[in-house]
């Protein structure tokens, strides 16, 4: 949304809140299974009773934004993430027994690694999925126990105001507090000394809230996106392709972290590609402008970086094909903010295109001969969040997974892997670090204490001999340990 103006929150608010729920949760020593259930339980009431609210919120923010894209991708998402930690965090919060070295537990000697909350988790959000970048980490944070404030973007702002009353109608500040405002608030917020920090976005701000971070040696989670490519092996279907990319490069305009970046094939299949995914996107929208379901990029700024791009791919040498089924007139609509799909083959490397996330609709086409070189051209940059292999060759296959480090893999589809509750999810390298979902968001956010016991009667360092002064009972029992 564009044009307002952001009420930013006084840095001593949040210095404020944050020593309140800290000395609520100290008070309140273990929390309890039936408390934090409870906590999970009122979270997903937030979601699901404010849900049509929600989605024409969303939609008001955007210009326009798809309410099945919301339906799907936020409100779905989010109630899957914190039903499934209402149905598992009994389990999760049980401690884990773990073996020890030899002859310790022989001796009497118990080890087990006890799940602990953090504290007081502070949550940095994005703006491309406003619910579910939301609740689904809120839902481990919950899970493990921890408060948490929770600092929205300042781009959807309609929603972001709407998060602050409906959280606390159902919540405590002591247990959920939303705090609102733009650059100002986010750079106060990232230097309190949280228990836990979280932020999802670009890498150039992930560095900024690291360093700020680093101050108090707070603990992070970074979720940093980045050009996350498609590989075409020669046994693919072109047309199971193009629908399958296609799908997850115009969701949301592009405007997700896991959206296909750059797409990379055979030469020889390129111009056969280009024609599918154009029909594919005219059949999946016929028109885009007064198209509901074709959803606008976020804000004018973000607009016209894209345009930027395509214009710079142009004056670059690229071939730019627009794909606009309709013939529609996208210049006059700088209110709606919407931009039509659009190809660009074979970019060079010197293109903005190919050195900047892109967040949007457009999709390079690059080709590659041999599979060993695409391999390489990956490995050649930072690594990505994710990466996509079609194909049904498993000996390629093998080699593409196998010589790539990337935060996930999806392979023949795009995104989906980053939609399941039993898979970690994040990044790597400059993609991120840490990583959240499930039972694995559990234990980021999570201290996993580990707790041994000695028996009490029996001196276990008498048995080994290792109270002084030392006899050959000591090194006869190191040599049976490193027998």
């Amino acid at each position: 949304m564009d044009g307002l103006q952001y009420i930013e929150t006084p840095e001593q608010d949040i210095v404020d809140i944050l020593a309140r729920q800290r000395a609520a949760y100290l008070a309140e020593g273990a929390v309890s299974l039936a408390t934090r259930r409870d906590r999970l339980k009122r979270a997903l009431k937030c979601l699901l009773d404010n849900q049509q609210e929600f989605i024409r919120l969303i939609s008001e923010d955007f210009g326009n934004r798809s309410n099945d894209t919301t339906l799907f991708a936020d409100v779905g998402a989010s109630a899957g993430a914190l039903q499934d930690a209402i149905k598992h965090v009994g389990g999760w919060m049980k401690p884990e027994k773990r073996p020890l070295q030899f002859p310790l537990g022989l001796l009497g000697a118990k080890a087990q690694v006890v799940p602990q909350p953090k504290g007081v988790v502070g949550l940095i959000t994005p703006w491309n999925f406003p619910l579910t970048m939301v609740f689904v980490p809120l839902a481990q944070m919950l899970a493990a126990g921890n408060r948490v404030v929770i600092k929205p973007s300042e781009h959807t702002p309609l929603t972001s105001a709407f998060y602050a009353k409906v959280f606390s109608e159902n919540f405590d500040d002591v247990e959920v507090k939303v705090i609102n405002g733009a650059v100002e608030t986010s750079q106060s917020f990232a230097r309190q000394p949280w228990d836990h920090l979280m932020f999802t976005g670009a890498p150039v701000v992930g560095k900024l809230i690291m360093r700020a971070a680093a101050e108090h040696l707070t603990p992070v989670t970074l979720e940093l996106g980045g050009k996350s490519p498609v590989i075409v092996g020669e046994s693919a279907d072109l047309d199971m392709v193009a629908e399958r990319v296609a799908t997850m490069k115009l969701l949301n305009a592009g405007q997700i972290c896991l959206a296909p970046d750059y797409i990379n094939l055979k030469k020889s299949k390129r111009d056969e590609f280009v024609d599918r995914y154009s029909k594919t996107v005219t059949k999946m929208y016929p028109t885009m402008l007064a198209n509901d379901q074709y959803t606008s990029i976020i804000s004018s700024r973000h607009r016209e970086r894209l345009e930027g791009y395509l214009e710079d791919a142009r004056e670059k040498g690229a071939d730019v094909r627009i794909i606009n089924p309709a013939d529609e007139d996208f210049s006059g609509q700088n209110q709606g903010n919407k931009l039509p799909a659009a190809l660009i083959l074979d970019p060079t490397d010197d293109m903005k295109v190919m050195q900047e996330e892109i967040f949007g609709p457009i999709l390079p086409v690059r080709t590659y001969e041999k599979t060993e070189d695409i391999i390489g051209y990956v490995n050649e940059r930072e690594r990505p969040l994710a990466l996509y292999y079609f194909g049904t060759d498993a000996a390629e296959e093998k080699a593409v997974l196998t010589n790539t480090t990337s935060g996930g893999v999806t392979v023949n589809d795009a995104v989906y892997h980053g939609g399941h509750d039993s898979l970690p999810f994040g990044g790597v390298g400059n993609s991120g670090m840490g990583v959240y979902h499930g039972y694995d968001g559990f234990r980021e956010f999570s201290h996993m204490k580990p707790v041994l016991k000695h028996p009490a009667k029996t001196s276990i360092s008498r048995l080994l001999g290792v109270v002084p002064p030392y006899t050959d009972k000591l090194k006869k029992n190191v040599d049976r340990m490193i027998k």
